[in-house]
């Protein structure tokens, strides 16, 4: 009978675990964000290894170009500032950096999977999320060994414990879409090495896990469909274009991504006992601001604030923060738009600081997240915190 008791007692107490509302549990400290990425999270990797992005980024918050491909703030730096620390500074700049508080990886035109191209070639950066595992790997290691020295080191590196107890965001995998497609390949041979991707973005995971990382943040992929730089390059025809502008073959390839990006956490979670891993959802966000925009105080979602010609403020050739040669002089490309606040694209690539808000103040709160938890409680598993 004492047995039966017990059975019973332990089946009533992880059901009451499960089934806790979310507010009675304690909200997540975390001292300390890394995170890996491209251009969507980038501030101001690409920007220290092959030079700043020019104005007019940076000019609507920073009022200077601030390593960001936007007019301002990112997603990542609204998740900084929720969760009272710092902007985070990339790892690859030397000057002005703190990384007391975090270090981002990111740069952008990164990809999962390494690129046969140079930079000057494709666009896409030498420094994939392989490669940016290894830069944190070393920082983790030599951190500590410069911090142990004391004096400044003490203030701008962390403390061996935040490791363990950081948030660590992913926000990758755009760039290795559009690589097929830039390869001429057809949706089928681009959908085909997916699983791939995620195989080799699991083994990052994993690596970062067996560093001490157990909360993790990942976003899936936007709807590159939308994107004028995507609708410039890449022909569709018009039966391929949606009501909203968008064209459905590279939306469905990214949605194809999600979902497998999905099942590859699924078998993570069980692959990591102690991990508390959160897909969120960015794509659905993005596509709700991009096909309802009006409704949200937005305005030409499709069309670029800052560019030049083409048939969305896009042009390949001249992009924003380009120049021109008018009557002999050099004339630079700022933005064309009056106000950047209520518009979705900046450059024809990026979001404006305006929207990437909107998105940010869409996901914080776990309403586009698997598990629905908070972005303050993304340490968290039906087992408790860790």
């Amino acid at each position: 009978m004492g047995s039966h008791c017990d059975l019973y007692l332990l089946f009533v107490l992880l059901i009451s675990v499960v089934l806790l509302p979310t507010p009675l549990l304690s909200s997540c400290n975390f001292p300390f964000v890394v995170n890996f990425g491209d251009s969507n999270s980038d501030t101001g990797g690409l920007s220290a290894a092959f030079g700043q992005a020019p104005p007019p980024n940076g000019e609507t918050y920073f009022r200077s170009p601030a390593g960001r491909f936007s007019d301002g703030r990112l997603i990542i730096d609204f998740i900084a500032e929720s969760l009272g620390l710092p902007h985070l500074s990339a790892y690859l700049d030397s000057i002005g950096s703190n990384f007391s508080h975090g270090a981002n990886f990111a740069t952008a035109g990164s990809t999962i999977r390494p690129q046969n191209t140079t930079i000057a070639q494709s666009g896409y950066s030498p420094i994939s999320v392989d490669v940016q595992f290894v830069q944190f790997s070393d920082f983790h290691r030599r951190s500590q060994i410069f911090r142990n020295q004391g004096k400044v080191f003490d203030e701008l590196l962390p403390r061996e414990d935040y490791f363990s107890r950081a948030l660590y965001t992913f926000d990758i995998g755009q760039n290795d879409l559009t690589a097929g497609y830039k390869l001429n390949m057809t949706t089928e041979q681009v959908m085909a090495y997916v699983p791939d991707l995620l195989h080799q973005l699991s083994i990052v995971i994993k690596n970062v896990y067996a560093e001490g990382g157990t909360s993790f943040w990942i976003h899936n992929t936007g709807p590159v469909g939308c994107y004028p730089y995507v609708l410039d390059r890449f022909y569709v025809t018009a039966a391929q274009i949606d009501k909203f502008g968008c064209a459905s073959p590279l939306n469905e390839v990214a949605q194809y991504f999600n979902n497998r990006l999905k099942e590859a956490l699924v078998q993570l979670r069980k692959d990591l006992h102690m991990a508390a891993i959160t897909y969120v959802d960015v794509y659905i966000a993005k596509y709700t601001l991009i096909s309802q925009a009006k409704r949200f105080g937005f305005e030409r979602p499709l069309i670029a604030c800052c560019g030049h010609g083409g048939k969305d403020n896009y042009n390949r050739y001249v992009k924003c923060g380009g120049k021109i040669t008018k009557d002999g002089k050099d004339i630079l490309i700022t933005r064309s738009c009056k106000d950047p606040s209520t518009r979705i694209i900046w450059d024809g690539t990026h979001f404006t600081e305006a929207a990437n808000k909107w998105v940010f103040n869409q996901i914080v709160n776990g309403s586009y997240s698997n598990p629905p938890s908070p972005l303050k409680m993304a340490c968290q598993t039906m087992f408790g915190t860790f």
